[in-house]
C-alpha cells in the first residue's frame, strides 16, 4: 500500500472478556501502522467484561497515546459498543474488528486500498474459516438469506473486519443487532459496498460469545432490515399487498361456498351443505378478517409516516458541484 500521510484510521474493537488477547492485538495493530505508515487510533470498547479486560485497557492507554478505552456499565451488545466507538472516533475512516485475534490486523491495508477505489464500505470475506461447523453452517444460511432478501450479495455479512467512510454513520443508525447489517443499510442509502477476501485465524484464547441461538434472532433482524430498507416510506405497499392477498383468498372461498350452498339446494340429487359444519368456512372468515386488519394497519402506518417526519431524509447525496455557475448571485 502506498504511504499516505493524509490518511488516518480509527480502529474500533468491541470486546467482552478478552483479557488474554488485548495486548497482543495492540502490538499487531501498531506494527501494521508503522509498516504501512498509517496513523491510527485504537478504541477498545469494553462491553461489560467480568475479567481483567478493562484493567489491561487502562494500562495500554497509559503506555500508548493512540489507545483509548470505553467501558460500559453492563453488557449492551455489539451494536451499542460499535456505536460508542464511532461516536468517539476522530478519523474519516473507521475500521471495525473483533478482539479475539481471529481477524488479522495485516489485512486492514487491503480493505483501505479497496476503499480508496471509490467505495464507501468494504467488508471482509473469511474464505477459509477456522470455526466449528455449528458456527459456519448457520452463517452460510444467514448469508444466503440476507443476499436473497436484500439484494446485497456478500459472502460473509458476519465478518467483523470491515472498513467504512465515517459519513455512512451520519445516515445509518446502530441499535439492537443491526451491526451485522451495516453494509445492507448503507447500500440501501446509495453508498457503494465492496468485499475483499481476508485471512481468518483459529481462536486460541477465550470462547465464542455466539451460538446457534443467534440464527432465529438474525432472521428476525433481517425482517426488520427489509422493512427499513424497502418499505420504510411505503408500509402500505407491504401490509396492503398481504392484506389484499388474504382478503382475496377469503373472498374466493366465500364465493365458492355460497355457490355450493345454492347449487346443493337447487338440485335435489345433492345433499345440501351446512356451512357451519365445514372448516373451510371458518378459514375463509379468518382470511377476510386478517386481510381487512392488514390493510387497515397499512393505512394507519401511512398516516403516521405522513404526520411524523422520519429521522433521516429520504435521499443520500454523494457530492455537490460548487462555484459561481451553480450559485448565481
Amino acid at each position: 500500500m502506498n504511504p499516505n500521510s493524509s490518511l488516518s484510521l480509527s480502529i474500533i474493537v468491541p470486546l467482552l472478556d478478552e483479557q488474554a488477547t488485548l495486548r497482543t492485538l495492540r502490538d499487531r495493530l501498531v506494527e501494521m501502522s508503522n509498516q504501512h505508515r498509517l496513523p491510527i487510533e485504537i478504541i477498545f470498547v469494553d462491553d461489560g467484561s467480568t475479567d481483567e479486560s478493562w484493567a489491561i485497557i487502562e494500562k495500554l492507554a497509559q503506555e500508548d497515546e493512540r489507545v483509548f478505552g470505553i467501558q460500559f456499565r453492563r453488557n449492551f451488545g455489539k451494536a451499542a459498543a460499535l456505536a460508542a466507538g464511532i461516536d468517539r472516533a476522530s478519523s474519516p475512516i473507521v475500521v471495525t474488528m473483533d478482539a479475539d485475534l481471529q481477524d488479522d490486523p495485516n489485512e486492514v491495508p487491503k480493505l483501505i486500498a479497496k476503499l480508496q477505489e471509490g467505495y464507501d464500505c468494504v467488508s471482509g470475506w473469511k474464505q477459509k474459516r477456522y470455526d466449528p461447523w455449528h458456527k459456519t453452517m448457520p452463517s452460510k444460511v444467514f448469508n444466503w438469506l440476507v443476499g436473497r432478501f436484500t439484494g446485497l450479495q456478500l459472502h460473509d455479512h458476519n465478518c467483523g473486519l470491515k472498513a467504512y467512510r465515517r459519513q455512512i454513520f451520519s445516515e445509518v443508525q446502530l441499535y439492537g443487532e443491526m451491526h451485522r447489517f451495516i453494509p445492507v443499510l448503507a447500500a440501501a442509502r446509495g453508498f457503494r459496498v465492496a468485499e475483499v477476501p481476508v485471512l481468518h485465524h483459529a481462536r486460541t484464547h477465550g470462547y465464542s460469545k455466539y451460538g446457534l441461538s443467534r440464527l432465529p434472532k438474525g432472521f428476525l433482524d433481517l425482517m426488520t432490515v427489509c422493512l427499513l430498507t424497502e418499505y420504510r416510506q411505503r408500509p402500505l405497499h407491504l401490509l396492503g399487498s398481504m392484506g389484499l392477498l388474504s382478503f382475496g383468498i377469503g373472498s374466493l372461498l366465500m364465493v365458492w361456498l355460497t355457490f355450493a350452498w345454492i347449487v346443493t339446494r337447487m338440485i335435489s340429487s345433492f345433499d345440501p351443505i351446512h356451512l357451519h359444519e365445514r372448516a373451510i368456512f371458518y378459514y375463509a372468515i379468518v382470511a377476510l378478517v386478517v386481510g381487512v386488519q392488514l390493510i387497515s394497519m397499512g393505512i394507519l402506518a401511512e398516516l403516521i409516516i405522513a404526520a411524523h417526519r422520519p429521522s433521516t431524509v429520504p435521499y443520500s447525496i454523494r457530492q455537490q458541484t460548487t462555484g459561481k455557475a451553480n450559485n448565481p448571485l
